[in-house]
């Protein structure tokens, strides 16, 4: 009985063994296979889903709100949801209402600026081929028989040995009456007299002279212009001083928008003055330059007290 129970026992060992080794060759195949198909699962898995979805009805009546009106689809546009307003720390303060009547104004006043600058336009008068020792009150005595003179301005013509104005009457009527002096005589060639295309730019009355002894020092002024940067103060005053005369004040003048500078010189004598004039359209640098009367005086610099 002991050799049965011995011979039984080892027969369900081999048995055993048996039933492990055919359990881990089919684990063995399964790893084979799922190695050779490792998106088999997956593709299940996803093609399971796209049938599931395909399947689904998109007008269903579970997939809209009740809020749902079948006559408007436009509803639920991606437009017509609010976008969220965000909580900022200036939420609990009033916001400043924008002042409209402001701006209402800002557009008013442009518009009767330029309805202002058209009229003025009309009044004035562009005036050419003016001889060097004509003098801005000689030019507004010559128009004054066609109506009031409000402003006159010679400028310099680095072109030309002569100069050209603008007169500004009061009335319209007069500009038009000043276009009949065409041709006429002053100093020694005949004027010619054209409807202008600009208007007068108005000189600071704080710039102009306010006194006599300041406008006797506008009569030993002029006003330069076109002078390139890259001339300094002391060529300036070189320049005129060997043409004209003594120069006793120079004021040179620049900024970083314009390409050119300005210049105010002041001579010892007013023939000095007149004599400048003659330098409009001289090369000074690299470029002519323009040279008119002066409206304004060159005052001296303030000195401001240093403060203590």
């Amino acid at each position: 009985m002991a050799a049965v129970a011995e011979i039984a026992s080892e027969a369900a060992v081999a048995a055993k063994s048996n039933s492990n080794t055919t359990t881990n060759k089919n684990d063995n195949n399964n790893n084979l296979d799922s190695e050779r198909n490792p998106k088999s699962e997956s593709e299940f898995t996803v093609q399971k889903l796209v049938d599931m979805f395909t399947k689904l009805n998109p007008l269903a009546k579970e997939f809209f709100p009740s809020s749902y009106n079948k006559n408007n689809p436009k509803q639920f546009h991606i437009n017509n949801f609010p976008v969220p307003n965000k909580q900022s720390a200036n939420d609990n303060f009033p916001k400043r209402r924008r002042n409209d009547f402001n701006q209402g104004r800002r557009r008013l006043n442009g518009r009767a600026y330029r309805a202002q600058r058209e009229d003025s336009i009309r009044r004035t008068v562009y005036v050419s081929d003016i001889d060097q020792h004509v003098t801005e009150e000689q030019l507004a005595g010559l128009f004054s028989g066609c109506g009031q003179v409000v402003d006159c301005r010679i400028c310099g013509d680095p072109r030309s040995v002569l100069r050209f104005a603008f007169v500004e009457f009061a009335v319209e009527q007069g500009a038009r009456a000043a276009l009949n002096l065409g041709g006429t005589m002053l100093g020694y060639y005949p004027v010619r007299v054209l409807p202008s295309k600009t208007a007068i730019l108005p000189v600071n009355p704080t710039f102009l002279p306010q006194s006599e002894d300041e406008r006797e020092m506008c009569t030993r002024t002029v006003y330069c212009t076109n002078i390139e940067k890259k001339v300094s103060q002391a060529e300036v005053k070189n320049f005129f001083e060997s043409i004209c005369g003594e120069v006793t004040r120079l004021r040179l003048l620049g900024d970083h928008v314009h390409s050119t500078r300005i210049a105010f010189v002041e001579f010892a004598m007013a023939e000095s003055a007149i004599v400048a004039l003659n330098c409009s359209g001289m090369v000074l640098g690299s470029q002519p330059v323009r040279v008119s009367p002066s409206k304004t005086p060159v005052r001296p610099r303030v000195t401001r007290l240093a403060l203590h």
